[in-house]
């Protein structure tokens, strides 16, 4: 009997994930991965015959993604700003809406020459990101879970961003420390939105990178105490914020520092998603 074709293997699996109520274009997207074909040279191939290694990598991973597991977490890798980042269970799979975090801090007409604080960097692909755009900015990496700093430091070093890292609870670690920049995509999202999230980010994606106390404000204060309280000092803070925190978290620096300026943005959906406090 004669291998599948690559036409054949991406019916099934379009077929299987329709049946399971599943993103049919993960089977797509999934096959390209595995197989390193752009869609054009996918299209030319769909005739062909599959190699068997290929066909049974991608069933098992068509089967993973029925299971409950992101896609990018079955390739390992997931696109941001360009580049292809390592992901794994111990951190969030990055964002577009995070881009646009990074896009604002990029155009922010800031100096040449910037210390920036990443905190909780995850893959890191914020702070590695700006580091990769911006070759004079020192930036340093930082996050409470050792696991999620690990596949930073991977990142860093496949991407060649010279980078520093630290563990530890959010600026405790660089206490003492000044920065002219400190940027988050911090945990936001309340227990409350639990039941309204879809169940593979649930299943896979680390808790305590998504969820807050405070209905999901928790860190934005703890951040804006630590501030206060002089534990690292800095010019301006870049933050990712849930989309209808934008009021909340503007209240929650405003109180602590009158004198600030915050301004709230919204994202290309036109909900507001990213923070930016300046101090005098």
């Amino acid at each position: 009997m004669s291998n599948r074709t690559y036409y054949e293997a991406l019916k099934w699996a379009s077929l299987l994930l329709k049946e399971k109520r599943l993103d049919e274009s993960a089977a797509t997207y999934l096959l390209q991965e595995l197989s390193h074909l752009d869609q054009t040279h996918l299209l030319i191939k769909y005739r062909q015959p599959m190699p068997i290694t290929l066909d049974n990598r991608y069933v098992e991973a068509i089967n993973q993604y029925v299971g409950g597991m992101p896609p990018q977490y079955i390739i390992g890798t997931a696109p941001f700003y360009g580049e292809s980042f390592i992901v794994n269970e111990a951190v969030l799979i990055p964002r577009q809406e995070t881009e646009e975090l990074v896009e604002w801090v990029l155009s922010a007409n800031l100096q040449p020459q910037l210390s920036v604080l990443d905190v909780g960097t995850g893959s890191g692909a914020i702070g590695i990101t700006l580091k990769l755009q911006r070759s004079n900015w020192q930036v340093t990496l930082s996050d409470l879970s050792e696991e999620a700093l690990k596949v930073a430091q991977e990142n860093a070093k496949q991407l060649n961003a010279s980078i520093n890292t630290v563990q530890g609870d959010l600026l405790t670690p660089v206490a003492g420390s000044r920065f002219d920049v400190i940027v988050s995509n911090p945990p936001y999202i309340s227990h409350d939105e639990e039941a309204e999230m879809d169940a593979d980010v649930l299943a896979s994606e680390p808790a305590m990178a998504l969820f807050a106390d405070h209905q999901g404000l928790a860190i934005y204060e703890r951040l804006a105490d630590q501030l206060k309280q002089g534990v690292v000092t800095t010019k301006q803070v870049f933050l990712e914020i849930g989309f209808q925190q934008g009021q909340a978290v503007r209240q929650i620096f405003e109180q602590r520092f009158p004198d600030a300026t915050v301004t709230v943005r919204q994202d290309m959906a036109g909900h507001d998603r990213m923070v930016r406090i300046q101090f005098k």
